[in-house]
């Protein structure tokens, strides 16, 4: 490929909308151009990229047997009826009506239709078990898009299901893919994927995992133990309680007392010269369903976990939202003194729930139910006997790790590239897919699930890799394997040296970008930069004066020059090396 026959351009301004370095860099290197909030279209550089992706991915599916497949973008939304999702999930669905006015969904995952593909082609438990996949456009009526393809709206994506006769057989195939997961992530150059406990959310399921990439401008939020490898998305990890805090208080009388001016625990621990931890709070949330309240008590220096309160009940939920109305009612009498709410005394129509960080406690403040009061001396076993104990709350930075119980934990943001599900029956039960077991019997088969980001991942593999000046492609997915730099390519000496070793590199097989622009060294080697391809080749009057080439990597790790007649070989062989250190057995 020829720089000057490259569509796109590079510049050096950052744009104000561009918030992380991935995002800014393939921006600025003519690799993605915005369209619209959440969708943008590729130039050429990042099709490459994408492409080169999907290679690995295809590769790795066929090795467990997955079979290609392709599914509609636009789906009726009978199927989704099917299922229950058409109701059940949020606005992310995209609904719209065709011209005939039937209700019609943009597919964001693919369960439905592949349920539909499937279920008529597999009767017998002989037929069993298979996998299915494509790589596909999905839409996402994301409200929060943001991060050039780290959270878009319109993305590629790779989804596979599997269907299985018996439960040991999916965890038997599930195995199969966590392992065929990490051969991916490593050949694509991102050996720094971590695997957490996750939660299935819309998709359903009970066993799924998350392979996360650690970036500091991750969306999630992981638990992680160095001593014993625990690792867990936030959202379902479980929290270790430090065992002297429930024991902290001692057993004292109920007495209510005057709190003027205090809204929050920082207030009332102010007031009062106690410790957060010595509170008992209430966190307030409604049922999207039917507007229900909802009031999780929990211990005043912990924080609600929504993921947990949300499959604990099984259904949507939103925190509660105060404004300005009278009695702090958002706009309704509720019957709920926001900012004194506490277990004791409490007559709103409400579900009241306890984290188990209050069980064993004694001696706490809480809210008495009145404008300016609390309760001193609240012990839960005690005043609230029926209560029952679940956990709530949100793990935090330091606290004991819950699997060895011997070594702190570590909170570190991750970007999400990849996650597998063990569905079970959620879709093939409600959407009547059935088969004759051995003895003639109907049965349901049962599902496995398995999603990878393609844009996502190439966003990511930015995020790892770059530097202050542009990306540092990985070679498996890298646009192109070689640049050749050719300064002065208007003098005859660098040209037939340049061109020579372009022919020679393409009849190796050898993915080459040459730049024979008439523009500066500085320009050239700028745009070079933004590009990233990780070789890079310089070619001026200086090394064919002295019959050599420079060879340098782009992350500074290597240069030398090379004899001019040996060049095509020593690159070459430089591309497969650094090829091969992302073999998965050479990791």
């Amino acid at each position: 490929m020829k720089m000057n026959q490259l569509v796109g351009m590079r510049f050096k301004e950052t744009p104000a909308e561009c918030q992380i370095a991935s995002h800014s860099l393939m921006t600025r290197g003519g690799y993605i151009k915005n369209v619209g909030s959440g969708i943008f279209s590729l130039f050429t550089p990042a099709k490459r990229i994408m492409q080169k992706i999907e290679a690995i991915i295809r590769e790795e599916m066929n090795r467990v047997g997955g079979q290609e497949v392709m599914l509609p973008v636009a789906m009726p939304a009978s199927l989704w009826k099917e299922s229950g999702r058409f109701d059940s999930v949020d606005n992310a669905l995209l609904r719209f009506k065709d011209r005939n006015g039937a209700d019609m969904v943009l597919g964001m995952t693919h369960e439905e239709a592949v349920v539909h593909l499937v279920r008529d082609a597999a009767p017998s438990y002989m037929n069993y078990p298979f996998m299915v996949y494509q790589i596909q456009t999905k839409f996402r009526d994301e409200p929060r898009a943001r991060g050039g393809l780290i959270r878009v709206r319109e993305f590629t994506m790779k989804d596979a299901y599997s269907f299985h006769t018996s439960q040991e057989d999916l965890e038997r195939y599930y195995d199969r893919c966590y392992k065929a997961y990490e051969r991916i992530f490593t050949r694509a150059g991102l050996p720094e994927v971590v695997v957490v406990q996750s939660d299935s959310g819309m998709m359903g399921g009970k066993v799924s995992h998350e392979f996360m990439l650690l970036a500091d401008v991750g969306e999630d939020s992981l638990v992680l133990c160095e001593g014993c490898g625990f690792s867990s998305n936030m959202e379902v990890s479980s929290v270790t309680l430090d065992p002297m805090s429930a024991a902290a208080g001692t057993e004292e009388k109920l007495e209510l007392i005057h709190t003027p001016d205090t809204k929050t625990i920082e207030d009332l621990c102010k007031l009062l010269s106690i410790k957060p931890e010595q509170t008992c709070k209430a966190v307030i949330f409604r049922t999207v369903a039917d507007d229900g309240l909802i009031v999780v008590f929990i211990r005043g220096d912990l924080e609600a976990n929504e993921t947990k309160l949300r499959n604990f009940l099984k259904e949507e939920i939103r925190p509660e939202q105060r404004d300005a109305a009278p009695n702090g009612g958002c706009g309704r009498e509720t019957g709920v003194a926001y900012g004194s709410c506490g277990p004791v005394g409490f007559t709103a129509k409400a579900r009241l729930l306890f984290d188990r960080s209050l069980q064993g406690a004694e001696g706490l403040v809480t809210g008495a139910n009145k404008e300016d009061y609390h309760y001193k001396g609240f012990s839960p076993g005690r005043d609230c006997p029926d209560a029952e104990y679940h956990d709530f709350a949100k793990a935090y930075e330091g606290m004991l790790c819950p699997a060895c119980q011997k070594h702190p934990v570590s909170v570190k943001r991750g970007i999400e590239v990849g996650n597998i599900f063990q569905l079970g029956t959620k879709y093939t039960e409600t959407m009547g897919m059935q088969y004759l077991d051995a003895e003639g019997a109907t049965q349901t088969p049962i599902m496995g699930c398995y999603g990878i980001g393609v844009g996502r991942m190439a966003a990511s593999a930015c995020e790892a890799h770059h530097d202050d000046y542009g990306p540092i492609w990985p070679m498996p997915i890298a646009p192109w394997q070689v640049h050749i730099c050719a300064l002065r390519s208007d003098e005859g000496d660098v040209r037939q040296a340049a061109d020579s070793l372009y022919e020679a590199l393409q009849n190796k097989g050898v993915e080459v970008l040459y730049d024979d622009r008439a523009v500066s060294a500085g320009v050239m080697f700028s745009d070079a930069d933004l590009l990233g391809v990780p070789l890079r080749v310089i070619i001026s009057p200086k090394t064919v004066g002295r019959g050599v080439i420079e060879v340098k990597k782009r992350d500074k790790s290597f240069s030398q020059d090379v004899a001019d007649g040996e060049a095509a070989g020593f690159v070459t062989t430089m591309v497969k090396e650094m090829l091969d250190e992302y073999t998965p057995d050479k990791v």
